[in-house]
């Protein structure tokens, strides 16, 4: 599950991607004879004035609801690893107890506390690119925007959150999305389906969001020798450094641009993973 779209028999872009979810849900599990038809309304009448959005963007999902669309998402996502929205839509539908968890964790930090209070967002407009070209090599915002211009990636690709209740909750998802790639610039790792994976699995051990490890059943369709290195040493690698690493969830990113990039990693208590899947380190990337 590392990437973004297209197509089974149902349309699941319709269902992901607008209110017609809940409508859609309510329509597959109700009876189809017309003498139901007027309960069928005042059903959904009752449905739309109980759950109503939280916040800009959000699709309130009943129980049964938040159940079917984990389940096509999580099939969706198997079948294309590219479509984005349904790994998001599969993250938070079966994030549950750990979006608690992991905000619980945060508030217990000075630096998440303020994150929570603060709710920073990172995209193209907060950041400033060519300031964090300028800083010195091996920092962190210099590894940073070098993995941006080595992948060909920018700061606005993650999806928005739709299905947390919770406006907080839905910000620690949010936060967790947009910091993705900050781990990428961490440990160098490319955009490639065994280091994604590699990561995912580093995520899961550090964060434990189900999805992460549900990601880790695209293995299937890595090529055996690169299968038997994700389980053989990169897998092994992500339990031990996710375990042992603080939550990086606490971790303010961007008050920390200037940091020397060894010196973070030892703070954290994280290492490198097995070579192979990683960039060359900031000194040696040749930027524009």
């Amino acid at each position: 599950m590392y990437g973004s779209c297209r197509r089974t028999h149902i349309r699941w872009d319709s269902v992901i991607n607008t209110s017609q979810a809940r409508s859609f849900v309510a329509l597959a599990a109700s009876p189809r004879s017309s003498s139901h038809a007027t309960n069928r309304k005042s059903r959904s009448v009752h449905t739309n004035s109980r759950l109503q959005p939280a916040y800009s963007g959000h699709i309130p999902l009943t129980p049964f609801e938040n159940g079917f669309l984990a389940v096509g998402s999580a099939l969706m996502s198997l079948i294309d690893t590219r479509r984005a929205d349904m790994v998001a839509a599969c993250g938070e539908t079966t994030a549950g107890s750990t979006l608690v968890k992991l905000r619980d964790i945060m508030l217990e930090s000075p630096e998440g506390r303020r994150i929570l209070r603060e709710m920073p967002r990172i995209n193209s407009q907060t950041l400033e690119l060519e300031k964090l070209r300028s800083l010195p090599e091996n920092t962190f915002g210099r590894a940073y925007v070098g993995w941006l211009d080595t992948c060909k990636v920018t700061p606005d690709s993650r999806e928005p959150v739709h299905y947390i209740d919770d406006p907080e909750l839905a910000y620690v998802m949010q936060r967790y999305r947009e910091t993705h790639d900050f781990y990428h610039a961490l440990f160098g790792f490319k955009v490639s389906a065994l280091p994604e994976l590699a990561l995912k699995a580093f995520e899961f051990s550090n964060l434990g969001f189900p999805m992460t490890a549900l990601s880790l059943g695209a293995s299937i369709r890595l090529k055996p020798p690169q299968r038997a290195r994700l389980w053989g040493e990169f897998v092994p690698w992500a339990a031990r450094c996710g375990s042992h690493t603080r939550c990086l969830l606490t971790v303010y990113w961007e008050e920390r641009w200037g940091q020397d990039l060894d010196e973070m990693k030892k703070e954290f208590g994280v290492w490198d993973p097995p070579a192979g899947i990683t960039i060359p380190r900031p000194s040696r990337v040749n930027f524009p």
